[in-house]
Formats: structure tokens, C-alpha cells, sequence
């Protein structure tokens, strides 16, 4: 099997598994349980120190959902590539989680309602990618992403940068979370581990396959 095809079959196989949770959370919603899926968070969160950001990359919805939304966006040329000044130090992700944590308690005590906040939390995403690139939400909003954040911060499992890198910088075009930046004193390419998601948009481009997963020993290693 040739590369192309690999990767071609590879793609498949994400954007299957991406579509099933996605399905899996709209039925939650609708079955009015979104405590499970809370569930499936945490228990991302416990693996994040391990394998990285993987919930983001591909579990969750609002991540599954922008992808075709920076689709339509680029064809309408309705995406900018500047950011937000007053998010550009990321304090909104914490009083995003803050406010969504209080929505969903007083919602619940008080009301006997569950507040559909993460359904509200997918459309904000959607008409977010609307107008700007991907990591704007997923770096400077996303309530969510900030734990994630937090936990993969030293995780041991994440994608790494081999020697063969050429600094071409392709990667960085495709990451959708900005954690790919090219060194000016190597001119390698550095992943900041913290905020990638797992995905294969860097692997798939890499004109040297100079990107894989494996453990972890910095930000850069030899192979």
C-alpha cells in the first residue's frame, strides 16, 4: 500500500470516528443526558497527561463541527486571520468554564432543567470559525480547551519532530490550533504540546515524514 493511500485510508477512519461522537452527542442531548457526556470529558482529562489532547483531536463536537464550517468560510471569504484583541491573552476560556459551571448547577438546583450548554458551546464555535481561523476559538474561548490545555501540559505520549524536518513549514498551515511554529535559529519545526490535538493535519503534509506520535522527550527529538 502506497503512501497516498494510507493516508487517504487513515483520513477515512478519523473523520469515521469523529461523525460517531458527534452522532453520539446529539443523542445524548436529545435523550436530555448530557451528564454522560460530561463523563466522557473527565475521563479524557485523566488520559490527557498520557496521550495528549486526543478529546480535542477527536472526540469532540465543536472540533468535528468547525472543520466544514472553515470549509464554507474560506469559499464565502468570510474568514480573517486576525484575532480578537481583547481574547489575545486567553483569560475567556477560564470565565467561559467559570459561567458555564454556574449555568449548569443553578440550572439544575434551581430550575430542575439541564441549560444546554454544551449544545449552546457548538454553536458558538460554529459561528466563531465563521468569521476567524480555528484556534481562535479553540485556543482563546473554548472552555473546555483550557482544561485540556491544562492536563496535556506534560502529557507523556504527543506528536514529535525528527531530524529529517526541513523547516518547509506546511505543518504550520495545517495545524488547527496554531501549536506548530518553525525555530529561527534550527529551522525545524517545534509542537507545542499543550495546545496540539493529536491530529494527523501535520503528519499528513510532512513532505519528509518527519512527524510522528510516540513518548515524548522534548519539544524536539533525534531519531
Amino acid at each position: 500500500m502506497n503512501k497516498k493511500m494510507s493516508k487517504k485510508i487513515s483520513k477515512t477512519i478519523i473523520t469515521i470516528i469523529r461523525v460517531l461522537f458527534l452522532l453520539l452527542f446529539v443523542f445524548l442531548m436529545v435523550i436530555g443526558k448530557p451528564i454522560i457526556w460530561l463523563g466522557i470529558f473527565a475521563v479524557s482529562l485523566l488520559l490527557a497527561p498520557f496521550f495528549g489532547r486526543i478529546y480535542c483531536g477527536y472526540i469532540c463536537p465543536m472540533n468535528t463541527l468547525m472543520i466544514p464550517t472553515e470549509k464554507i468560510s474560506k469559499k464565502l471569504n468570510l474568514q480573517t486571520s486576525s484575532k480578537p484583541k481583547l481574547l489575545k491573552n486567553g483569560w475567556l476560556t477560564w470565565v467561559a468554564l467559570f459561567i458555564s459551571l454556574i449555568l449548569m448547577f443553578l440550572g439544575k438546583k434551581l430550575l430542575s432543567i439541564n441549560i444546554p450548554i454544551l449544545p449552546i458551546w457548538a454553536g458558538v464555535a460554529i459561528l466563531v470559525t465563521l468569521r476567524y481561523k480555528p484556534e481562535v476559538f479553540h485556543n482563546l474561548i473554548c472552555p473546555f480547551g483550557a482544561l485540556q490545555k491544562t492536563f496535556a501540559r506534560i502529557s507523556l505520549f504527543g506528536r514529535r519532530i525528527n531530524k529529517e524536518c526541513i523547516g518547509c513549514g506546511l505543518c504550520t498551515k495545517v495545524c488547527p490550533s496554531q501549536a506548530i511554529t518553525i525555530d529561527k535559529e534550527t529551522h525545524m519545526a517545534v509542537i507545542d504540546n499543550k495546545l496540539c490535538h493529536q491530529c494527523t493535519n501535520c503528519k499528513d503534509v510532512c513532505p519528509k515524514s518527519a512527524i510522528d506520535y510516540g513518548k515524548r522527550k522534548n519539544e524536539r527529538i533525534e531519531t
